[in-house]
Protein backbone atom coordinates (compact mmCIF):
# COMPACT_ATOMS: atom_id res chain seq x y z
CA UNK A 1 0.00 0.00 0.00
CA UNK A 2 1.13 3.38 -0.76
CA UNK A 3 0.45 6.03 2.19
CA UNK A 4 0.56 9.48 1.23
CA UNK A 5 1.71 12.07 4.05
CA UNK A 6 1.59 16.15 3.61
CA UNK A 7 4.74 16.86 5.60
CA UNK A 8 3.84 20.57 5.96
CA UNK A 9 0.76 19.99 7.36
CA UNK A 10 0.21 21.21 11.44
CA UNK A 11 1.72 23.69 13.62
CA UNK A 12 4.83 22.12 14.68
CA UNK A 13 5.69 20.77 10.99
CA UNK A 14 7.96 19.39 9.61
CA UNK A 15 10.06 18.55 12.57
CA UNK A 16 6.56 16.03 14.06
CA UNK A 17 5.60 14.92 10.50
CA UNK A 18 8.99 13.37 9.80
CA UNK A 19 9.16 12.30 13.99
CA UNK A 20 5.72 10.29 13.29
CA UNK A 21 6.44 8.74 9.38
CA UNK A 22 9.59 7.27 10.54
CA UNK A 23 8.14 5.94 13.75
CA UNK A 24 5.18 4.53 11.32
CA UNK A 25 7.54 2.63 9.79
CA UNK A 26 8.12 0.16 13.15
CA UNK A 27 4.33 0.10 12.62
CA UNK A 28 3.72 -1.13 8.70
CA UNK A 29 4.48 -3.96 6.79
CA UNK A 30 7.36 -4.28 3.97
CA UNK A 31 4.61 -4.09 1.34
CA UNK A 32 3.76 -0.68 2.59
CA UNK A 33 5.36 2.57 1.16
CA UNK A 34 4.96 6.02 2.75
CA UNK A 35 4.91 8.63 0.10
CA UNK A 36 6.22 12.07 1.97
CA UNK A 37 4.85 15.27 0.35
CA UNK A 38 6.81 18.53 0.63
CA UNK A 39 9.81 20.60 -0.39
CA UNK A 40 12.91 18.07 -1.08
CA UNK A 41 15.56 19.74 0.51
CA UNK A 42 13.30 20.37 4.50
CA UNK A 43 12.30 17.04 3.93
CA UNK A 44 15.99 15.20 3.33
CA UNK A 45 17.62 17.59 5.91
CA UNK A 46 14.50 16.54 8.67
CA UNK A 47 15.40 13.06 7.81
CA UNK A 48 18.84 13.19 8.14
CA UNK A 49 19.12 14.91 11.75
CA UNK A 50 15.65 12.43 12.47
CA UNK A 51 18.00 9.94 11.92
CA UNK A 52 15.93 8.62 9.02
CA UNK A 53 16.94 7.47 5.77
CA UNK A 54 15.65 9.11 2.08
CA UNK A 55 15.78 5.24 0.88
CA UNK A 56 12.64 4.40 3.31
CA UNK A 57 10.54 7.09 1.74
CA UNK A 58 9.40 7.98 -1.43
CA UNK A 59 10.05 12.00 -1.50
CA UNK A 60 7.69 13.96 -3.57
CA UNK A 61 9.33 17.56 -3.62
CA UNK A 62 6.53 20.48 -3.83
CA UNK A 63 8.05 23.74 -3.51
CA UNK A 64 4.73 25.30 -2.42
CA UNK A 65 2.92 25.52 1.23
CA UNK A 66 -0.30 26.06 1.93
CA UNK A 67 -0.27 27.12 5.67
CA UNK A 68 -2.58 27.31 8.46
CA UNK A 69 -4.48 30.78 8.26
CA UNK A 70 -5.10 31.04 3.93
CA UNK A 71 -7.89 30.95 2.48
CA UNK A 72 -8.73 27.25 1.11
CA UNK A 73 -10.18 27.70 -2.17
CA UNK A 74 -7.51 30.42 -3.11
CA UNK A 75 -4.54 28.33 -1.68
CA UNK A 76 -5.71 25.02 -3.16
CA UNK A 77 -6.37 27.00 -6.56
CA UNK A 78 -2.94 28.93 -6.65
CA UNK A 79 -0.32 26.91 -5.18
CA UNK A 80 -0.77 23.90 -7.83
CA UNK A 81 2.58 22.65 -6.24
CA UNK A 82 1.68 22.60 -2.87
CA UNK A 83 2.15 19.57 -0.48
CA UNK A 84 -1.83 19.35 -0.71
CA UNK A 85 -2.38 20.06 -4.05
CA UNK A 86 0.02 17.29 -5.54
CA UNK A 87 -1.28 15.09 -3.14
CA UNK A 88 -4.16 14.90 -4.18
CA UNK A 89 -3.22 14.63 -7.78
CA UNK A 90 -1.44 11.48 -7.21
CA UNK A 91 -4.26 9.88 -5.21
CA UNK A 92 -6.16 10.85 -7.85
CA UNK A 93 -3.83 9.13 -10.24
CA UNK A 94 -3.48 6.07 -8.08
CA UNK A 95 -0.13 6.85 -7.22
CA UNK A 96 -0.53 6.79 -3.83
CA UNK A 97 -4.00 4.84 -2.25
CA UNK A 98 -4.73 7.51 0.86
CA UNK A 99 -3.29 10.81 1.70
CA UNK A 100 -3.26 12.41 4.94
CA UNK A 101 -2.41 15.79 6.03
CA UNK A 102 -2.34 17.73 9.78
CA UNK A 103 -2.84 21.19 7.87
CA UNK A 104 -5.32 23.33 6.63
CA UNK A 105 -8.31 21.28 7.61
CA UNK A 106 -10.40 23.78 4.47
CA UNK A 107 -7.58 23.57 1.45
CA UNK A 108 -7.63 19.84 2.51
CA UNK A 109 -11.69 19.52 2.09
CA UNK A 110 -11.01 21.67 -0.97
CA UNK A 111 -8.79 19.50 -2.55
CA UNK A 112 -10.85 16.42 -1.70
CA UNK A 113 -14.34 18.04 -2.93
CA UNK A 114 -12.32 19.61 -6.50
CA UNK A 115 -10.02 16.60 -7.26
CA UNK A 116 -11.57 13.20 -6.36
CA UNK A 117 -14.75 14.89 -6.11
CA UNK A 118 -17.71 13.60 -3.72
CA UNK A 119 -19.38 9.63 -4.12
CA UNK A 120 -22.17 9.80 -6.24
CA UNK A 121 -25.43 10.42 -3.96
CA UNK A 122 -23.62 12.15 -1.67
CA UNK A 123 -24.72 15.73 -0.88
CA UNK A 124 -22.15 16.62 1.79
CA UNK A 125 -19.09 14.89 2.75
CA UNK A 126 -18.36 14.85 6.65
CA UNK A 127 -15.47 14.35 9.13
CA UNK A 128 -15.69 12.32 12.38
CA UNK A 129 -14.34 11.58 15.74
CA UNK A 130 -14.31 8.39 17.83
CA UNK A 131 -15.94 9.12 21.70
CA UNK A 132 -14.62 6.53 24.69
CA UNK A 133 -17.97 4.71 25.72
CA UNK A 134 -17.72 3.87 29.62
CA UNK A 135 -18.31 0.50 28.56
CA UNK A 136 -15.14 0.13 26.86
CA UNK A 137 -16.64 0.58 23.45
CA UNK A 138 -16.74 3.64 20.56
CA UNK A 139 -19.36 6.13 19.92
CA UNK A 140 -19.11 7.74 16.17
CA UNK A 141 -19.92 11.43 16.30
CA UNK A 142 -20.20 13.39 13.12
CA UNK A 143 -20.49 16.14 11.72
CA UNK A 144 -17.80 17.52 13.72
CA UNK A 145 -17.25 20.90 11.51
CA UNK A 146 -17.50 20.84 7.80
CA UNK A 147 -20.78 21.46 7.72
CA UNK A 148 -21.73 24.10 9.63
CA UNK A 149 -25.38 24.62 8.22
CA UNK A 150 -27.20 21.76 6.82
CA UNK A 151 -30.38 20.26 5.98
CA UNK A 152 -32.27 17.33 7.22
CA UNK A 153 -31.87 14.83 4.23
CA UNK A 154 -27.98 15.83 4.66
CA UNK A 155 -28.18 14.66 8.51
CA UNK A 156 -29.83 11.62 6.98
CA UNK A 157 -26.90 10.78 4.94
CA UNK A 158 -24.52 11.11 7.93
CA UNK A 159 -26.45 8.60 9.82
CA UNK A 160 -25.76 5.98 6.73
CA UNK A 161 -21.95 7.43 6.64
CA UNK A 162 -21.84 6.88 10.24
CA UNK A 163 -23.44 3.27 10.03
CA UNK A 164 -20.82 2.51 7.61
CA UNK A 165 -17.94 3.43 9.45
CA UNK A 166 -19.01 1.67 12.52
CA UNK A 167 -19.58 -1.32 11.05
CA UNK A 168 -16.87 -2.15 8.64
CA UNK A 169 -14.00 -0.07 10.46
CA UNK A 170 -15.04 -0.16 14.58
CA UNK A 171 -16.67 -4.06 13.83
CA UNK A 172 -20.18 -3.28 15.15
CA UNK A 173 -22.87 -5.60 13.66
CA UNK A 174 -25.64 -3.39 13.41
CA UNK A 175 -24.70 0.24 15.12
CA UNK A 176 -26.95 1.90 16.62
CA UNK A 177 -28.04 5.69 15.40
CA UNK A 178 -28.87 8.37 17.28
CA UNK A 179 -29.72 12.40 16.94
CA UNK A 180 -27.80 15.09 19.07
CA UNK A 181 -30.96 16.72 20.59
CA UNK A 182 -31.96 18.48 24.00
CA UNK A 183 -34.53 15.70 25.05
CA UNK A 184 -34.86 12.55 24.00
CA UNK A 185 -38.98 13.22 23.29
CA UNK A 186 -39.96 13.30 19.10
CA UNK A 187 -40.83 16.72 19.17
CA UNK A 188 -37.82 18.13 21.06
CA UNK A 189 -34.80 20.37 19.54
CA UNK A 190 -34.64 23.23 16.50
CA UNK A 191 -36.63 22.46 13.44
CA UNK A 192 -33.69 20.75 12.04
CA UNK A 193 -33.62 17.94 14.36
CA UNK A 194 -37.45 17.86 14.48
CA UNK A 195 -37.62 17.20 10.66
CA UNK A 196 -34.14 15.12 10.68
CA UNK A 197 -36.04 12.81 12.96
CA UNK A 198 -39.25 12.23 11.22
CA UNK A 199 -36.83 11.39 7.95
CA UNK A 200 -34.75 8.73 10.27
CA UNK A 201 -37.64 7.29 12.45
CA UNK A 202 -39.03 5.08 9.84
CA UNK A 203 -35.65 4.61 8.09
CA UNK A 204 -34.61 0.74 6.57
CA UNK A 205 -30.78 2.42 5.48
CA UNK A 206 -29.96 2.06 8.87
CA UNK A 207 -30.80 1.41 12.48
CA UNK A 208 -32.19 4.71 14.37
CA UNK A 209 -32.53 4.49 18.04
CA UNK A 210 -33.87 8.03 18.53
CA UNK A 211 -32.87 11.37 20.33
CA UNK A 212 -29.94 11.32 22.13
CA UNK A 213 -28.54 14.19 25.29
CA UNK A 214 -25.68 15.43 25.20
CA UNK A 215 -24.97 13.33 29.04
CA UNK A 216 -25.48 10.11 27.41
CA UNK A 217 -22.85 10.98 24.82
CA UNK A 218 -20.13 8.19 26.72
CA UNK A 219 -23.03 5.63 27.48
CA UNK A 220 -23.87 2.78 25.86
CA UNK A 221 -27.27 3.85 24.07
CA UNK A 222 -26.03 4.47 20.43
CA UNK A 223 -22.77 3.87 18.46
CA UNK A 224 -23.47 6.73 15.84
CA UNK A 225 -24.55 9.91 16.57
CA UNK A 226 -25.47 12.35 14.30
CA UNK A 227 -25.11 16.28 14.77
CA UNK A 228 -24.67 19.60 12.17
CA UNK A 229 -21.26 20.54 11.99
CA UNK A 230 -21.93 23.20 14.40
CA UNK A 231 -22.87 21.42 17.14
CA UNK A 232 -20.36 19.07 16.57
CA UNK A 233 -16.96 21.15 16.76
CA UNK A 234 -18.28 22.86 19.84
CA UNK A 235 -18.74 19.38 21.55
CA UNK A 236 -15.09 18.09 20.45
CA UNK A 237 -13.72 21.59 21.59
CA UNK A 238 -15.26 21.16 24.79
CA UNK A 239 -14.22 17.62 25.13
CA UNK A 240 -10.33 18.56 24.30
CA UNK A 241 -10.57 21.44 26.55
CA UNK A 242 -11.98 19.18 29.80
CA UNK A 243 -9.20 16.54 28.96
CA UNK A 244 -6.57 19.09 29.06
CA UNK A 245 -7.79 20.27 32.54
CA UNK A 246 -7.68 16.89 33.98
CA UNK A 247 -4.15 16.52 32.70
CA UNK A 248 -3.23 19.51 34.08
CA UNK A 249 -4.69 18.50 37.89
CA UNK A 250 -3.58 15.00 37.27
CA UNK A 251 -7.14 13.49 37.48
CA UNK A 252 -6.13 10.57 34.41
CA UNK A 253 -7.04 7.44 34.61
CA UNK A 254 -6.83 4.41 31.44
CA UNK A 255 -10.77 5.87 30.52
CA UNK A 256 -9.94 9.62 30.54
CA UNK A 257 -6.68 8.69 28.67
CA UNK A 258 -8.46 7.80 25.72
CA UNK A 259 -9.97 10.89 25.43
CA UNK A 260 -6.35 11.91 24.14
CA UNK A 261 -6.67 13.56 20.31
CA UNK A 262 -3.51 11.38 19.85
CA UNK A 263 -4.71 8.02 19.95
CA UNK A 264 -6.83 8.51 16.92
CA UNK A 265 -4.38 10.56 14.55
CA UNK A 266 -7.37 12.39 12.65
CA UNK A 267 -10.87 12.27 11.30
CA UNK A 268 -11.45 10.51 7.80
CA UNK A 269 -13.28 12.96 4.88
CA UNK A 270 -16.97 10.33 4.36
CA UNK A 271 -18.68 10.57 1.12
CA UNK A 272 -15.55 11.04 -0.91
CA UNK A 273 -13.80 9.16 -3.79
CA UNK A 274 -10.75 8.26 -1.86
CA UNK A 275 -9.08 7.43 1.66
CA UNK A 276 -8.07 10.79 3.21
CA UNK A 277 -7.52 11.84 7.02
CA UNK A 278 -7.43 15.07 8.16
CA UNK A 279 -5.17 15.70 11.37
CA UNK A 280 -5.33 18.17 14.15
CA UNK A 281 -3.65 20.98 13.66
CA UNK A 282 -1.70 20.51 16.98
CA UNK A 283 -1.06 16.95 16.02
CA UNK A 284 2.06 15.48 17.53
CA UNK A 285 4.08 13.28 16.18
CA UNK A 286 2.27 10.23 17.96
CA UNK A 287 -0.53 11.73 16.28
CA UNK A 288 0.95 11.95 13.33
CA UNK A 289 1.67 8.09 13.33
CA UNK A 290 -1.46 7.11 14.47
CA UNK A 291 -3.13 9.19 11.54
CA UNK A 292 -1.14 7.16 9.08
CA UNK A 293 -2.06 4.33 10.60
CA UNK A 294 -5.70 5.50 10.21
CA UNK A 295 -5.48 6.24 6.82
CA UNK A 296 -3.77 2.85 5.67
CA UNK A 297 -6.61 1.11 8.19
CA UNK A 298 -9.65 3.11 6.19
CA UNK A 299 -8.07 2.25 2.87
CA UNK A 300 -7.65 -1.68 3.46
CA UNK A 301 -11.01 -1.37 4.79
CA UNK A 302 -12.12 -0.67 1.17
CA UNK A 303 -14.34 2.04 3.03
CA UNK A 304 -14.48 3.89 -0.40
CA UNK A 305 -15.98 0.85 -1.71
CA UNK A 306 -18.68 -0.06 0.33
CA UNK A 307 -19.99 3.71 1.15
CA UNK A 308 -20.20 3.32 -3.08
CA UNK A 309 -22.22 0.65 -3.52
CA UNK A 310 -24.60 1.48 -0.18
CA UNK A 311 -25.24 4.91 -1.63
CA UNK A 312 -26.27 3.43 -4.83
CA UNK A 313 -28.55 1.41 -2.95
CA UNK A 314 -30.46 4.57 -1.41
CA UNK A 315 -30.64 6.35 -4.85
CA UNK A 316 -31.99 3.12 -6.32
CA UNK A 317 -34.60 2.60 -3.22
CA UNK A 318 -35.59 6.71 -4.29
Amino acid sequence: MKIGLDVMGGDYAPDVTIEGAIMALQKITSNDRIFLFGPEDIITEKLRKKGGNTNDFTIVHCPQIIGMGDRPIKAYTQKPESSISVGFRYLKSRQIDSFASAGNSGATLVGAMYSISNIKGVIRPSTLTILPKENGGMNVMLDIGTNPDIKPDILYQFAILGSIYSKYVLGIKKPRVGLLNIGEEEEKGNLLCQSAFRLMKDSDDFNFFGNIEGRDLFKDKADVIVCDGFTGNIVLKQIEAMYRILVKRKLVDDFIDKFNYENYGGSPILGVNGSVVIGHGISSARAILNMILLSRDIHEAKLTKKIKRIMNKYIQSK
